[in-house]
């Protein structure tokens, strides 16, 4: 019988391991043993270093798409911010070559006029204008009961006076405007100075 040993023929091939006293030089392993395991291990060390080499390369592929992505959303955010902000002042030229007709309306309003029916002529176009200014985000700098700000006023004329504070705006010779919050153009003002 092939499959059955005889209890001395197992015995023969059973060997005891004493493993208080183990010695290094002692291999259970043949060595057909061994380089049949090594031919086992070399293939799965050349798989195993393959597929951390591809691992690593999907990492770094992973990084630079995320580094891409990340790039196309701030320079589509950028490009989003700056197509706002030039069309939120892109009537800011106009608005400034327009100026000058407004400040020619103020002057006219001051002239005094016989003719009652052109002066409301006048006082109309003016407040047209003015209110559709406004609506384009034309802000008038106040002047009035303030000090200087040499942010917002440009000095014209600076007045020695002991009847009000030290630079206070006595005057305004030319109003300043804001559009949208930004600076259009200072006000020309009078200021007061102590001697």
């Amino acid at each position: 019988m092939t499959g059955w040993l005889a209890p001395r023929e197992r015995s023969d091939k059973l060997r005891t391991v004493d493993i208080q006293n183990t010695n290094p030089n002692d291999s259970e392993v043949s060595p057909a043993e061994s380089s049949a395991s090594e031919t086992v291990e070399s293939p799965y060390a050349a798989v195993t270093a393959e597929r951390d080499k591809l691992a690593a390369e999907a990492a770094d592929l992973q990084n630079r798409l995320r580094y891409a992505r990340a790039e196309f959303d701030n320079a589509r955010r950028r490009a989003e911010r700056e197509r706002s902000e030039y069309l939120q002042f892109a009537a800011m030229d106009l608005v400034k070559d327009i100026l000058p007709i407004l400040d020619d309306f103020e002057r006219a309003l001051q002239v005094e006029t016989t003719d009652r029916n052109y002066a409301k002529g006048v006082e109309l176009i003016y407040q047209r204008m003015s209110d559709t200014l406004k609506k384009l985000g034309l802000e008038p700098i106040e002047t009035a009961d303030q000090k200087f700000d040499p942010n917002l006023h440009q000095a014209v004329e600076r007045v020695e006076t002991e009847n009000a504070d030290d630079q206070s705006i006595l005057g305004e010779f030319q109003r300043g405007y804001n559009f949208k919050g930004k600076m259009l153009r200072p006000a020309m003002v009078k200021v007061a100075v102590k001697p």
